[in-house]
């Protein structure tokens, strides 16, 4: 044979055999092993989330014009949180914070994480202000509900088991009524109860309310179609 010819003849691959392949197969097994123990050691722990209350029953009515109850809550964890469509101080940072957190748990695994907006000021903000308002602040229905009703049932439901305030002291410059609400975030549990409370001006208490949410997400049960049907 040629030494052209003889260069074409393609070289036999190496083999690995016998204690070659087992090394090389105890080193892979032993690098994933410890992989994994490094992943579960820095992991973060799971939170130790506090128990508030539970919601009672309640019936009001959201911004489609349809009843919503307490059973729309159940079954996964959800955001509550309050404004009023004529406010334009708070509220409407409220609603892009809230909006934000939409978008940073709609993948997979956040999207049985619901939100709730009530309103501290139902005698005007009736389903069609709603409407309009979640239509601003691109409110997925499916996720995001937002709800009004008497303002009795509203009252005793926002000062009482939510822990907030709906105080009227005058108008605004605009006209429009000054109430008094909080801008902070509750979290309930697939049961109903009330697991943490979130100021949503400090960022960080935002980024842990999505942390437990998650976390209530992934160990709680097969979430009901939000809406409760």
């Amino acid at each position: 044979m040629s030494e052209v010819a003889a260069d074409l003849v393609p070289t036999p691959a190496r083999t690995i055999r016998g204690p070659k392949l087992l090394f090389a197969m105890f080193g892979i097994i032993g690098i994933a092993i410890a992989v994994l123990v490094f992943a579960y050691a820095t992991r973060e722990p799971d939170p130790k989330l506090p128990d508030l209350g539970t919601l009672p029953a309640f019936s009001l009515i959201d911004e489609a014009g349809q009843p919503f109850t307490e059973e729309a809550l159940r079954g996964h964890p959800t955001v509550v949180n309050f404004v009023f469509t004529r406010c334009d101080t708070i509220c409407p940072v409220i609603a892009m914070k809230t909006e934000r957190m939409q978008e940073h748990t709609a993948d997979r695994k956040g999207a049985a994480i619901k939100i709730l907006t009530i309103s501290v000021d139902p005698e005007y903000d009736r389903p069609d202000k709603l409407a309009e308002f979640a239509a601003r602040y691109h409110a997925d229905p499916t996720r995001w509900k937002f709800v009004t009703g008497d303002k009795a049932k509203i009252t005793a439901l926002v000062t009482g088991p939510l822990m907030n305030t709906m105080d009227r002291e005058g108008n605004m410059p605009s006209g429009a009524p000054q109430i008094v609400h909080s801008g902070y975030f509750l979290l309930l549990d697939a049961d109903l109860t009330i697991r943490g409370v979130y100021d949503s001006n400090d960022l960080h208490k935002l980024d842990d309310l999505e942390h437990h949410a998650r976390f209530l997400a992934r160990t709680g049960g097969d979430p009901y179609k939000f809406g409760g049907s």
